[in-house]
């Protein structure tokens, strides 16, 4: 599978769609350093908000890895994303303290609502809904933070209605081109 004569016998064909030049810079960087896969991995995640296959494919093509590694280290890793992300993700606290205040009952609602389940993006690409063991809050219970473009907002005391109405602004400012 793997052609580490350099030319990628594997499914890049259409790696062309991506800019490789930022991640063949960092390949570089690091092209000697043994155990350095997962550090590229998390720069080619940085650079492109997720590990899509045809970058998979390349990196194994660069790097003499195994694809079945790369998607084996990918999947083990909660880190690691293999679908692209909303432009708002959500992430919904799961805790104890959230979970006997009723974020179950929360999540409910928001996948409802969305369309989707914990893991999911949503058709239109505005929302990924993520459960997270712990947001450090939990003072604030139940608890989601939403993170976007702009950065990231936590909102406590939450209930199905309080997050939905949350999540709706974010919807009208998204419509509106804010």
């Amino acid at each position: 599978m793997n052609n580490k004569g350099g030319n990628c016998a594997c499914d890049c064909q259409n790696k062309d769609k991506f800019d490789l030049s930022k991640l063949d810079e960092f390949l570089d960087e690091v092209k000697d350093m043994q155990g350095s896969l997962i550090h590229i991995l998390q720069k080619a995640q940085d650079i492109y908000g997720y590990l899509p296959r045809e970058i998979i494919a390349y990196i194994s093509d660069k790097t003499g890895c195994t694809q079945a590694k790369i998607y084996g280290i990918a999947t083990f890793y909660t880190q690691f994303r293999l679908k692209p992300m909303g432009k708002n993700l959500i992430m919904l606290c799961q805790g104890t303290a959230c979970h006997v205040s009723g974020s179950k009952d929360i999540e409910e609602a928001i996948c409802k609502d969305l369309k989707i389940s914990d893991g999911e993006t949503t058709v239109d690409g505005l929302f990924t809904l993520n459960n997270v063991a712990c947001l450090g809050c939990c003072s604030l219970a139940p608890v989601m933070m939403i993170r976007n473009k702009d950065g990231e907002e936590t909102y406590g005391n939450l209930t199905e209605a309080k997050a939905l109405e949350i999540i709706n602004g974010f919807k009208m400012k998204m419509e509106q081109g804010a």
